[in-house]
């Protein structure tokens, strides 16, 4: 086969991994990071969300399984919509799911998207996908976080309401990253699979008033019958705000971020990689 026509039918395919995705019901929003040189804006759903990029020009790298392209976050980098443009993506149906194809650096904590405030006000948590959450029994893994106040969950200093996969999220290799919530239960899934963890001992819960051997229960699905607040935070990638500033920097390549107004079925999160990776 000649280079060309590989070429060609290289770049239909990555189209037709876009349009796979927009063909599930209560997408959201899509980036699929193929823009050169321009800004990143969104495709599906009804609404445009334009990214804007900090601290500057963010990297665009020819590569990637959704669209042939991605970015580089340099564990510095970030982007963002103020909480006054998200409409839509602050979601109002308590069920969310975020989709991200992503090749993770590896190193430390990862945020991929979502809109999770740590700081501000005592805090302004809605929901955010993660690659690695490691105080409480996420380490290496993708991690679906859900709050309805904005804040810790007493009687603990951090959030601990996440979802975390049984499996390791490999460095340097892509992978199909994703959480789903659907009013009661966070899920989290790694290229298409869910795997259910037995009730374990959460880490660094002992000690806590009513708590005192510790917290004991499963962390996928992780039960969370509180729902989704409407708590005031920006929709980021890459990176949230907290107590120092931006933090939590996700490193490596992300190739796609899909959000949708609802919990989408264990079938639909496999097709979806599936039919992208």
């Amino acid at each position: 086969m000649c280079a060309c026509l590989f070429s060609a039918l290289s770049i239909q395919c990555k189209t037709d991994s876009v349009e796979r995705v927009k063909k599930y019901d209560g997408l959201v929003a899509l980036w699929d990071f193929s823009e050169k040189e321009e800004s990143f804006v969104s495709t599906g759903g009804k609404d445009r969300f334009e990214l804007t990029e900090y601290p500057g020009k963010i990297d665009r790298v020819e590569e990637g399984p959704l669209s042939g392209r991605s970015i580089y976050l340099d564990g510095s980098s970030y982007l963002s919509i103020p909480y006054g443009q998200t409409g839509a993506l602050n979601v109002k149906t308590n069920a969310v799911t975020v989709v991200a194809w992503v090749k993770w650096a590896g190193e430390k904590t990862g945020f991929v998207a979502g809109m999770w405030n740590e700081y501000d006000d005592g805090g302004k948590r809605q929901y955010g996908l993660f690659v690695s959450l490691p105080c409480y029994n996420g380490a290496n893994q993708v991690c679906g976080h859900i709050s309805k106040t904005g804040g810790a969950t007493p009687p603990f200093p951090y959030s601990l309401d996440y979802s975390s996969s049984k499996q390791v999220v490999p460095a340097n290799k892509w992978s199909c990253v994703a959480f789903t919530y659907d009013g009661r239960y966070i899920r989290s899934y790694l290229n298409g699979r869910f795997e259910e963890r037995e009730p374990e001992l959460i880490d660094n819960t002992t000690g806590f008033e009513g708590y005192p051997d510790g917290l004991i229960q499963s962390k996928n699905p992780y039960e969370y019958p509180d729902g989704i607040g409407d708590n005031g935070s920006d929709f980021t990638v890459g990176a949230v705000s907290l107590h120092s500033g931006m933090g939590n920097f996700f490193k490596g390549q992300i190739g796609g971020i899909a959000v949708f107004d609802r919990a989408l079925s264990d079938t639909e999160i496999k097709q979806i990689s599936d039919e992208t990776l």
